[in-house]
């Protein structure tokens, strides 16, 4: 992975807590945008470990280009700041995860490896800055309102749930399937809605409606 953070300190903390673990190793650091992207390409790293705040390139518009590279590596936002503008653009960004820097040393390696494996990761101060910038009328963007026209009923719930910020197996206990099941329902409204991952699922249910804040996980009506 490579570690990008303009704070020299910070970098070789982040590299340390990384090299420690022998599943993971850090491939190189860098002080910008615009390093992190020529780093990127040479080293094809699986996770990118992104400030957002930088001089010259900031780190929103390098995981656009970073996420774009042929060989798409997976980028996790680590940054002091939680405001609901930088929330959301990381997102929209192509960002896997985003986490804030007072996050514990395991919780970051845990959120290391989730975003590794392909999943997606937000903060639970997060994911309310996400539900609290939806529900005071955030514009939706253009094309999503008839996205999920595509799911069944089925998998409407499995992305409301989602949404709502459960796991496999607790949305498993929620209907009554097992995770295997529901892995299943998860890859195929993915693959229908055209989203790469658990995070983009969320802002899209954000976006279309179909889940607002104040919603409590479980109230779903039950499908065959």
């Amino acid at each position: 992975m490579l570690v990008v953070d303009d704070q020299a300190v910070v970098r070789a903390g982040f590299a340390a807590i990384v090299d420690a673990e022998p599943d993971l190793s850090v491939l190189g650091e860098a002080a910008n945008g615009a390093e992190a992207v020529e780093l990127a390409r040479e080293e094809a790293p699986d996770v990118v470990l992104m400030d957002i705040r930088m001089p010259g390139m900031n780190g929103l518009t390098a995981t656009k280009l970073i996420t774009a590279l042929e060989h798409r590596p997976r980028v996790l936002v680590l940054t002091t700041f939680d405001l609901d503008a930088y929330v959301y653009e990381a997102m929209r960004s192509g960002a896997s995860g985003f986490l804030l820097k007072d996050a514990w040393p395991e919780d970051v390696l845990s959120a290391i490896r989730v975003v590794a494996a392909g999943e997606g990761i937000l903060a639970p101060a997060v994911t309310r800055r996400l539900i609290e910038t939806f529900a005071h009328g955030a514009p939706l963007p253009p094309g999503v309102t008839g996205a999920l026209d595509r799911l069944t009923a089925r998998e409407r719930e499995v992305l409301v749930l989602i949404a709502s910020g459960l796991a496999n197996a607790e949305i498993g206990t929620a209907l009554g399937v097992t995770t295997g099941t529901v892995k299943t329902h998860v890859n195929a409204l993915l693959t229908k809605l055209g989203l790469r991952d658990r995070v983009q699922a969320t802002i899209l249910a954000y976006e279309t409606g179909l889940v607002r804040a104040g919603h409590t996980p479980g109230n779903e009506p039950s499908s065959p």
